[in-house]
């Protein structure tokens, strides 16, 4: 198999809705797939154009967000490679429910809406993926309002932080390191708040002496301390 072919086999093989495809399965989607590069920073599709198909990620990362009329963001997702989008409207036949942006730079793999219901009407078991998929980004999904409706901006910030900690942390001798986003704008948007509450709470758990701040490089001192806070402001 060519090497890019291997590359979208794999890719394929890493997501949720293709794992476990058959031979004959996989080369249905591989002679069908469109590779799709974007530049960091490069929108993939916005809110509301009419769904064509659905993308997964081969390779960089994409941040799947809504927009508010006033310029504010909401993150939703962040998918890397395997990571898939558009799932829902790919059934319904809408429009999208949101918008996708390139990270940094990616490629794509487009499969267009006939393909995909050509693929589930040959193989219904591929269906049931894609309903397992759906329900699992419909709970997340649940959880983001749950916590936007029932919860301060300094519970979301601090489990926000454990959340990176568990994810990309780094023992240190004060702590657990990790690296914020380039600006604390981006924060907000995984939280649903704005830069300044972001920067005035990180103020705040820092002089409590929670965290330790320089520059982008975050230590959270003491793991326990902050889930016990978690628990207390929420």
């Amino acid at each position: 198999m060519p090497e890019a072919q291997q590359n979208r086999a794999n890719a394929f093989g890493k997501a949720s809705l293709f794992s476990g495809l058959s031979e004959r399965e996989l080369g249905y989607l591989l002679d069908r797939v469109v590779p799709r590069s974007y530049s960091s920073g490069e929108i993939v599709f916005s809110e509301g154009e009419l769904c064509a198909g659905l993308y997964v990620v081969e390779s960089g990362s994409i941040r799947i967000f809504k927009s508010s009329s006033g310029g504010r963001e909401q993150v939703l997702s962040i998918e890397g490679p395997g990571g898939s989008v558009a799932e829902l409207p790919v059934f319904d036949g809408g429009s999208y429910p949101a918008s996708v942006i390139a990270i940094q730079d990616t490629v794509l793999l487009f499969v267009s809406r006939q393909d995909i219901h050509g693929l589930c009407l040959a193989h219904p078991e591929v269906a049931l993926k894609f309903l397992r998929v759906v329900g699992a980004r419909l709970r997340r999904l649940v959880g983001i309002i749950e916590e936007l409706s029932f919860t301060t901006v300094r519970h979301r910030l601090g489990a926000y932080l454990l959340r990176l900690a568990q994810k990309e942390g780094k023992q240190v001798a004060q702590g657990v390191e990790v690296m914020l986003p380039a600006n604390n704008q981006e924060v907000a948007a995984q939280i649903g708040t704005v830069r300044e509450l972001v920067s005035r709470n990180l103020s705040r758990l820092q002089a409590e002496g929670l965290l330790s701040i320089d520059g982008r490089s975050l230590v959270i001192r003491d793991i326990k301390a902050l889930e016990s806070d978690l628990s207390d402001s929420g």
